[in-house]
């Protein structure tokens, strides 16, 4: 058990001596000289599902006039399943109006961020999405975010049970603390502190981020496996007779640094009731709690603990705590790894229209006013909104009535013309938000990738392969959160307009893929992709895909 307390991380005595997680935000909030808040405030805020970010583009003006950066906040939506009504939709259009750049952003784990915020607008945005029943409690920091699993209902009768213990599984693991509503919803708040203590996280908390999804085959859509805690539901005659339950899982690294590794979950066996689910999970994140590193951050998520301590040791520890068993695992089977564009309807009859979001930036572009027309059909009230781990999102549970109306939306605003029309490069393309916002981001990624993949098409036409349904990701960083080690092609950014190339990942999300080329521009990116597009079509087996061909290729040459 790591108790080694003379040498923990900076960020562990913060979280320790926050106060529950208040900090001095209030004191912060209340200082009007500046954007910023206290630098110890910096890392508490994360636990409220914000970061504070700065306008990368803008630096060098803003030195150059002797002001300081123009700080601003990013805020994320904990929405497990990633669900909202249309009245949510409408009241969220209406708060990123009011409060950031307007921009609303669907990330991959299956939620809403805004960018921009002001530090005075932060209490007004808050209270905002209070009034439509939201929160961003713990969607970032030290703590269980937010819980994904398979999106669309169309996919299976069962994804409403998924859904439903998604939910659960976020309420469980939420931090007791009422320090968010203190701070942001009621400075009068009267605070029980022994209803505050907390039995999962203590007042320390995680050593680092835990992520959970939950699949349920044959789709993948939701990358099950690159989440601390996966869990993949086991069909049997049309029912969910439990779940296999995986850790491990995690895609961030550091460049230079061999101790830091992406890697997929491993399964620790099957459980067979939703209680000894919520058990399996609750016990594993008191040992990643308690068996954590709290000393070295970057070597602090579940997936290095495990690696640490064995797999099996691992597993005992939980069972021990959890009072059972894991039973041996139980087959399943993924065929795919993608939303399902357009129009499908399910087993309700329900009807569900799957809209191609590029990288999940929803706003109004000329010729494309995207943003307006998803409000247009919220206003109808006539569809609810779900978002895929794709960064992707999905007019749902549409009456047959009401389809024709939803449909000629779609026309007007030409979001169905959007989504029919791009290729299946593009429509399987994932980047990061990357710069200007993001403060770890070495290279561009979601303003960059666009524009890669329309000098690739070209190529990809060359070869006949325009159709195929190759997986592309873009990471601006080696953190991960373009899922770009999980890809068909890879990109993760070293420097400004340069990355290393990684190929030779699967296209059902069971294998990462390896770098092979570091450190490279766009003109040796598409050079190669090009001389790899060629090989692939001479010398690929029948029905091979491109990850496949190419990660047998890489051992042709090792």
């Amino acid at each position: 058990m790591n108790n080694n307390k003379e040498n923990l991380s900076p960020v562990e005595k913060i979280k320790t001596g926050s106060n529950g997680l208040r900090g001095t935000l209030k004191e912060s909030l209340a200082d009007n000289f500046t954007g910023a808040i206290r630098e110890d405030d910096q890392t508490v805020i994360k636990f409220h599902g914000m970061y504070q970010q700065d306008d990368r583009d803008r630096r060098e003006e803003r030195v150059s006039k002797k002001l300081e950066w123009l700080y601003s906040y990013m805020i994320r939506l904990r929405l497990p399943g990633g669900f909202l009504t249309p009245e949510q939709w409408i009241g969220l259009n209406e708060t990123a109006e009011d409060h950031s750049t307007g921009t609303i952003k669907v990330t991959t784990r299956q939620t809403i961020q805004l960018h921009g915020i002001l530090k005075s607008h932060l209490r007004p945005t808050i209270q905002s999405f209070n009034l439509q029943h939201l929160d961003s409690i713990a969607a970032c920091g030290d703590v269980n975010r937010n819980v994904t699993c398979t999106a669309n209902p169309s996919e299976s009768p069962l994804q409403q049970e998924a859904y439903e213990l998604a939910g659960k599984i976020s309420e469980m693991c939420l931090p007791k603390t009422k320090a968010y509503y203190d701070i942001w919803i009621d400075d009068e708040l009267l605070v029980d502190r022994k209803a505050e203590e907390d039995p999962l996280y203590q007042d320390r908390y995680l050593p680092r981020k835990l992520k959970i999804g939950i699949a349920v085959p044959p789709n993948n859509d939701v990358d099950v496996f690159i989440n601390d805690i996966a869990l993949i539901a086991i069909i049997e005659n049309d029912k969910i007779v439990g779940y296999n339950i995986a850790a491990g899982g995690g895609l961030g690294a550091t460049h230079g640094n061999e101790a830091t590794y992406a890697r997929l979950a491993s399964i620790l066996g099957f459980v067979d009731t939703e209680e000894k689910v919520l058990k399996a999970v609750y016990e594993i994140i008191t040992v990643q709690r308690d068996f954590g590193n709290r000393s070295d951050r970057k070597l602090s998520r579940l997936k290095y603990t495990i690696d640490k301590l064995g797999i099996d040791q691992y597993r005992a520890e939980v069972e021990k705590r959890a009072g059972f068993s894991f039973e041996p695992a139980r087959e399943f089977k993924f065929t795919q790894r993608k939303d399902r564009y357009g129009w499908i309807q399910n087993h309700e009859g329900k009807w569900f229209y799957t809209v191609f979001v590029e990288h999940g930036r929803i706003l109004d572009i000329e010729g494309y006013p995207l943003k307006s027309g998803l409000l247009k059909i919220a206003r109808t009230g006539k569809a609810n909104f779900r978002f895929t781990c794709n960064q992707n999102l999905i007019l749902a549970d549409i009456d047959e009535k009401d389809k024709a109306e939803i449909e000629a939306v779609l026309k007007e605003y030409r979001i169905s013309e959007h989504t029919d029309g791009a290729s299946a490069l593009r429509k399987n393309s994932v980047a990061c938000v990357a710069l200007n916002t993001c403060s770890l981001a070495l290279a561009e990624a979601q303003r960059y990738l666009p524009s890669l993949v329309t000098k690739i098409e070209p190529i990809l036409e060359k070869y006949g392969l325009l159709e195929e349904d190759i997986t592309i990701r873009m990471t601006g960083c080696p953190n991960g959160c373009g899922r770009s080690p999980n890809a068909e092609i890879g990109f993760v950014g070293t420097a400004y307009g340069k990355y290393n190339l990684h190929i030779g990942g699967d296209r059902l999300g069971m294998r990462l893929n390896t770098k092979f080329k570091e450190n490279i521009g766009e003109e040796e990116i598409l050079t190669t992709l090009d001389e790899l597009f060629g090989i692939y079509v001479q010398k690929r087996l029948a029905e091979e895909t491109f990850g496949d061909f190419s990660y047998r290729y890489l051992h042709t040459l090792n």
